[in-house]
């Protein structure tokens, strides 16, 4: 069973001005899988306290996967990419290089998403949109191989080429 942390990047959320339905969307799906969920978090938009939740997450818990959800957009206060990026020792841009492959046959505004994937130590990171919509549709696509990559990630399959 891999152990999951969210993260929901709000500031409205994170006053509690605002139900968190996207951070809700993903415990529902990945519990469905059969994963964990260590620790859900709603932060404001803030690159140093995401940054260091995504350090907690990975280094502490020792979660296996961290799903991050809003703050991927044009708008200044977006800094959950930037703070991914920053506590990732390897990227994997073709998860969220999927993500918006996918969501552009849904919305051509998936192309302003700025969303990153990486990996610190054995950690998945995967920036995932703010709205439970796309997050479900998001999901859906991914789930499948990002599973397959954690296994990999975790030494827990050799199996890479099909």
């Amino acid at each position: 069973m891999y152990k999951v942390g969210i993260i929901t990047a709000s500031d409205k959320g994170a006053l509690g001005q605002r139900e968190d339905i996207s951070g809700k969307t993903i415990r529902e799906i990945v519990e469905d899988r059969g994963y964990r969920v260590e620790r859900a978090i709603i932060l404001p938009d803030n690159e140093e306290a995401i940054f260091n939740e995504i350090v907690y997450m990975a280094d502490e818990l020792k979660v296996d996967l961290i799903l991050t959800t809003g703050g991927t957009g044009f708008s200044k206060r977006d800094v959950t990419p930037e703070a991914t990026m920053k506590a990732c020792d390897r990227m994997a841009n073709g998860i969220a290089e999927a993500i918006r492959y996918h969501s552009l046959s849904i919305t051509p505004r998936a192309m302003l998403s700025r969303a990153v994937s990486g990996i610190r130590g054995e950690t998945l990171i995967i920036n995932l949109p703010g709205s439970p919509k796309a997050v479900k549709e998001a999901l859906d696509y991914i789930m499948d191989s990002v599973h397959h990559g954690l296994e990999i990630l975790k030494g827990d399959s050799h199996d890479c080429a099909r």
